[in-house]
Formats: structure tokens, C-alpha cells, sequence
């Protein structure tokens, strides 16, 4: 006897087999025209990083900036993007890049570049040179043009399989990122807000220039003042009741307490990167130097030190800070101290589980893709960028997915490998793709 509901559970079975194996194909198909897309673009976009690095964008060349931000702003504007150079006037720099499009699905997502580069217009680096055949040397190409151009072939490469259409995305390059215009709270507005509006931030720096490796986690970063004031006396009354020590080892007590107890501290950090003391200092306005005039015979009366601290959560930054203080108060005798941190600077990217998640999303489509495992840059090793002041906002981010493979930042020696260019565009691009379309 033919049993009629096994048979419909056969068919049944069989027509599920069949749209699930169809619908792979259909996804593997659109995942090849996105490959496809990024092998059409490549060379142009290769030239594109060439185009961008000759031309002299150092935070403080506000013509050069807004010249990178033009050239990048017609290839957006190619695929459909509403575009805007703002004037950034109000901070003291030149503006920023913003491109926006609006999707019908998926998430909102956020990707982050910047135009400027740390190369002002009487560095001696000015123009790119081939070293071999795939590493490029010169100003800005992994810090970051070479990011900047990736966020574009990706985008070209999800036009050309007919999927861009479908994806909500805002873009926001900067251009004072290497220097950050003050007040901060109008440098980093336009990023800032266009967080409140995403779900998912992608930040295209180039971490640690280890293509196997991503940023779920940068510290944030704030400058610190030290001054110290002692009682002015003849050398040969120190250490007595009525003179006490001084400024200068008032401060060596502090800056030792400093290291004993916080130097430990995993992933914090503090540097001391100026300091002058004596009977009388004259401070540069900047902070950067200065004046001190003391003799061998004078008990010191004044020090002044400058530095930065970096935390890799809100919660450590704010710890540092109260034992950082308490230090400063506890004083020798007749001197005294005071510690100011500076307002705003950069925020952690804190070790989210949802930056955890899209680690594993990104390394999922890198092995499909055959590019192998991506695993996660040590804090330590990741500083501050603009793709901080997501977090709190954002339910996922990552950085470091721009061009790698290269060393130098910031030095006349700064160099990346345009091999990783295509390797990350199109890493990008099928992750932005499964992502809209919940393939994960």
C-alpha cells in the first residue's frame, strides 16, 4: 500500500532541498558579480591612491584637504550618493566629507576614512614611489588614502552586482582627524551624529599593518598638565620644616607614584612627554616647550609636566584619573600640585560583544573568500581614531580595513601594500552584502 503522506513529506522535502540549494546559488552567483566588481575596478582604484597621495593634504592645508576631499567626492557622487564638503571654519580646520544614500533593508551602516594626512607642506615626503611591484611609499597612503579608496571599490563592486540599492550608508572622512580641530564637540559632530543614525560602524584605518588582524577595541586617549610650586629658598635650608623640598622633587614623587601604581595597569598607559622646572618657567603658548631658568644653589619654586594617558574603557580612563589625582594631592611638605585633565579628546572604543560578533562575521567571509583567519589587534597596538567616538552609539564596529602590509606611519618611511586593496574590498564588500540580507 503506497503510504500518501510519506510521499507529500518526499516532495515536500525534496522542494525545500531544491529552493535551499537554489537560493545558495543565487547568493553564491551575486557573491561572484561582487568579486567580479571589485577585479573591474582594481587598477582604477589603484590609480586613484596614486592620484590622492600626490597631492598634499596635511591637517593644516585646507586647500589640499578639500582638493583629496573633491577627488573622492565624484567617485561617490558616480554611484549615487547625496555629497557634502562642509566648512569646518567653526573648528579651525577644513571640513569634512559626508555622503549619504538610503537603502530599502538591512542595517544602517556607517564607514569611516579621513582626507588628512600628518604631512604638512614642508615635509620632505610629497610624492609616492614604488619600492617593488605592490609596496607604495608616500604621504598618506596607509594613514589613510588607501582606506578612503577601499570604502569606494567596495561600494563599486556592490553597484556592480546590482546590490547597492538595497543598503542604507553614510560616509564620513575627515579632515582633521591627524589634528583635531577645537572645540572637538564641533570637530567630531558630524561623525558623532551620524553614529547616533547607523547600527554598524567600519572604520578604515590600518590597525596594526597586519593584514590578519582587525580592531574591536582602540583606547581613548586625553592629554594631562602637572604644576608644581614650592617654596623659593638658599639650597643649604632644603629639606628643613620651613622650606620643605621644592618643585622639582615634588614632581619626581608624583611621576614615581605615577609608575609604581598605575605602570601595571593593563592596557593603560602615560606618557611624559614634556617637562621644565626651576625658579622661573616661561611656557610656549602650545604646550609643545619652553623656557626655565634655575640655579644649582635655589631651591626650585616652579615644574610644569605634559602628557597623555590611554585607556581601553570609559571605566579605566575614570580610575586612572582618581589615583592619578589622589597621587597629585598627597604633597610634600610646603609644595603643592594640581593635575588637569584636558576636556573632550578621544573616547575608548570599548571590547563590545557586538564588535566581538562582527569580528566573527568578517573572518567568516575572509575564509570563505580564501584570504584565511582574521583575529583581533591588541589594544595596545590599535591608538586612538574617529571611528571612537561610535562607540556607545553603534550596536557593532570594526577597524582597521584599509590598506596594510606596509610600516612607517607618520615617518617619511610610511608605505602600505596595495595587494591587501583588493583583498580588503572585497572582504568588505560580501560582508556588507551577507549583512543586509541576514546570510549570517
Amino acid at each position: 500500500m503506497i503510504n500518501l503522506k510519506s510521499i507529500d513529506r518526499g516532495i515536500l522535502f525534496f522542494l525545500f532541498l531544491s529552493i535551499s540549494i537554489l537560493s545558495f546559488a543565487q547568493n553564491d552567483k551575486i557573491e561572484r558579480r561582487i568579486l567580479k566588481g571589485v577585479d573591474i575596478h582594481l587598477e582604477n582604484a589603484i590609480d586613484l591612491i596614486k592620484t590622492s597621495v600626490n597631492i598634499n593634504s596635511g591637517t593644516m592645508n585646507f586647500k589640499g584637504v578639500r582638493e583629496v576631499g573633491s577627488l573622492f567626492q565624484k567617485e561617490l557622487d558616480k554611484l549615487g550618493f547625496k555629497t557634502e564638503l562642509t566648512n569646518g571654519q567653526a573648528y579651525g580646520r577644513a571640513g569634512h566629507l559626508i555622503a549619504t544614500r538610503k537603502g530599502t533593508k538591512g542595517p544602517k551602516f556607517l564607514m569611516i576614512g579621513h582626507l588628512d594626512t600628518v604631512f604638512e607642506l614642508e615635509s620632505p615626503l610629497q610624492e609616492y614611489t614604488m619600492q617593488n611591484d605592490s609596496i607604495m611609499k608616500g604621504p598618506g597612503v596607509a594613514d589613510m588614502k588607501g582606506g578612503d579608496v577601499i570604502i569606494i571599490l567596495a561600494l563599486q563592486a556592490l553597484e556592480k552586482a546590482g546590490v547597492l540599492n538595497d543598503m542604507s550608508i553614510e560616509i564620513i572622512m575627515t579632515g582633521d582627524e591627524e589634528k583635531s580641530g577645537k572645540p572637538l564637540e564641533l570637530s567630531k559632530k558630524d561623525l558623532i551624529e551620524a553614529a547616533k543614525r547607523s547600527d554598524i560602524a567600519l572604520g578604515f584605518e590600518n590597525g596594526d599593518n597586519d593584514p590578519t588582524t582587525i580592531v574591536v577595541a582602540r583606547r581613548g586617549s586625553t592629554d594631562w598638565e602637572l604644576k608644581v610650586t614650592g617654596k623659593p629658598a638658599h639650597s643649604s635650608q632644603i629639606f628643613t620644616e620651613e622650606v620643605g623640598v621644592g618643585a622639582i622633587y615634588e614632581t619626581s614623587r608624583i611621576l614615581n607614584e605615577f609608575y609604581l601604581q598605575l605602570a601595571k595597569e593593563k592596557d593603560l598607559t602615560f606618557n611624559l612627554g614634556f617637562i621644565i622646572g626651576g625658579t622661573t618657567l616661561n611656557q610656549e603658548e602650545d604646550g609643545t616647550g619652553g623656557l626655565a631658568y634655575g640655579k644649582t644653589n635655589v631651591v626650585a619654586q616652579n615644574a610644569i609636566v605634559r602628557g597623555d594617558l590611554r585607556a581601553v574603557s570609559l571605566d579605566q580612563l575614570l580610575k586612572a584619573k582618581e589615583i592619578m589625582t589622589k597621587i597629585v594631592s598627597d604633597n610634600y611638605a610646603q609644595t603643592n600640585a594640581q593635575i588637569n585633565f584636558s576636556s573632550g579628546g578621544y573616547p575608548p572604543l570599548s571590547l563590545t560583544e557586538g564588535n566581538t560578533r562582527l569580528l566573527g562575521y568578517f573572518n567568516t567571509v575572509s575564509e570563505d573568500l580564501g584570504f584565511g583567519s582574521v583575529t583581533a589587534v591588541n589594544p595596545r597596538n590599535a591608538g586612538a581614531a574617529d571611528i571612537s567616538f561610535t562607540s556607545g552609539y553603534v550596536d557593532m564596529a570594526i577597524d582597521g580595513l584599509g590598506l596594510t602590509g606596509g610600516g612607517g606611519d607618520h615617518t617619511i618611511h610610511e608605505s602600505g601594500n596595495l595587494k591587501t586593496v583588493e583583498k580588503q574590498a572585497k572582504i568588505t564588500a560580501v560582508l556588507m552584502y551577507r549583512l543586509v540580507n541576514s546570510k549570517f
